[in-house]
């Protein structure tokens, strides 16, 4: 009959228990899922006990902790990034950019078996606070963490995701909340455009901001559009491609325009003109007739309708600059003549070029109650997203006509 080993304070070892001659570590041998000789060691025997419970327990359920302790998040997420074969240029860029510029070199760094649910809390904490992100762009962050983890879990590298449920208590814990979305009011669309068509100084971005507004494309929709994507004739305009300005593959300081295909298959659309996009994209081609067309090309596309004085294209925060330049100009306007003429200014709060589009798809639901229309026009590819616009309008006019009922009453 063989004899139990014992350690040096006479305790019987157990299989796979080993103490060292020279330093009197533990060690426990075992095998991992795919049958590799693995090592785990302790000074103290029972908390090497614990621990060959759990690696035990790993080993039973499939689960690689082996690896999960020698990968960091950054190898998960790359992983992750290799599967999504069909991600659109603009999708992968935003996800890459987004994740090395507040995870890769942060809790990127730590071991995919180490990260618990509370290091994720503690780290969105820190975007949150120390960071000042809005909790819209936390969550941004935590829908490339959420999938990450999951393909660890699939991957059996960890048993289970410690994303899950940390927004949620983020938004309870700390009281943070998207910031709602709003329309610009009738009188306020009305006063900013007038101001802009009148003033020698910002008349230039009538062109492209009464597209805007006539239209309620996507920033990227509106910076790609062509002149052989108007027809005039029909009065429609054909959106069938996106500009995205984003990093070069080989030197992401340096950004460049590049097409896409639409957001998505809805995305692809005829937009019939108003008559005030009809009458502007005309003379705006009388325009560009007498003066020359830009000749400028981006991926083999040429003929853009809108350029600046150098004729390059416009980027997304070039219009809101102008957006908001222009609206900071009337509102001083404004505070001044409603004081000489003692009344209420009509003030124009701080928007952007998504609140154009918000706001073209809030008037367009005051006018129109079938959201299949409304869906295409704006080339939502989830009719949610319609509906949910059309229940904040709806509300809104609801709102309107009982304060005209008690008016009356």
């Amino acid at each position: 009959m063989a004899t139990s080993r014992k350690d040096s304070k006479g305790r019987v070892l157990r299989k796979g228990e080993t103490q060292r001659a020279s330093d009197g570590k533990y060690m426990y041998v075992y095998r991992d899922v795919l049958g590799r000789r693995r090592y785990i060691y302790s000074n103290d025997l029972m908390k090497l006990r614990e621990r060959e419970k759990k690696v035990q327990r790993d080993v039973d359920d499939g689960i690689d902790t082996y690896t999960a302790s020698k990968r960091d998040l950054n190898y998960l997420f790359d992983c992750y990034m290799a599967t999504k074969v069909n991600l659109r240029r603009t999708t992968r860029t935003t996800y890459t950019y987004t994740y090395d510029r507040y995870v890769r070199e942060t809790i990127g760094k730590k071991m995919i078996i180490s990260i618990k649910y509370s290091d994720i809390m503690r780290f969105y904490k820190h975007l949150l606070v120390d960071r000042g992100l809005s909790i819209t762009s936390v969550k941004r962050v935590h829908e490339l963490l959420q999938p990450a983890f999951d393909l660890g879990v699939r991957d059996e590298l960890i048993r289970h995701n410690p994303c899950k449920g940390t927004i949620k208590a983020l938004i309870r814990d700390t009281g943070a909340r998207p910031n709602k979305r709003f329309a610009l009011t009738n009188e306020q669309q009305t006063a900013f455009i007038n101001y802009m068509v009148g003033s020698p100084v910002f008349t230039r971005w009538t062109s492209l901001l009464v597209f805007l507004f006539g239209t309620g494309c996507r920033i990227g929709e509106v910076v790609g559009i062509r002149w052989e994507d108007i027809d005039f004739e029909k009065k429609r305009i054909s959106i069938n491609h996106t500009l995205s300005y984003r990093p070069c593959v080989d030197n992401d300081k340096k950004c460049i325009f590049m097409v896409d295909p639409p957001k998505s298959d809805a995305g692809n659309r005829m937009i019939p003109m108003t008559t005030d996009v009809y009458e502007t994209m005309k003379h705006e081609y009388e325009v560009q007739q007498e003066n020359g067309f830009n000749d400028l090309q981006v991926d083999g596309m040429s003929g853009f309708v809108f350029s600046n004085r150098f004729g390059n294209l416009y980027t997304l925060n070039a219009v809101n600059k102008a957006i908001q330049s222009i609206r900071t100009a009337y509102n001083e306007e404004e505070m001044f003549s409603a004081i000489k003429e003692k009344r209420e200014p009509v003030l124009i709060p701080h928007f952007s070029c998504h609140v154009i589009r918000h706001t073209f798809a809030t008037r367009l639901c005051e006018v129109e109650s079938n959201l299949k229309v409304i869906q295409t026009i704006m080339g939502h590819s989830d009719i949610r997203t319609t509906m949910e616009i059309y229940a904040e309008a709806t509300e809104a006019g609801m709102e309107e006509a009982m304060d005209r009922l008690s008016e009356k009453m």
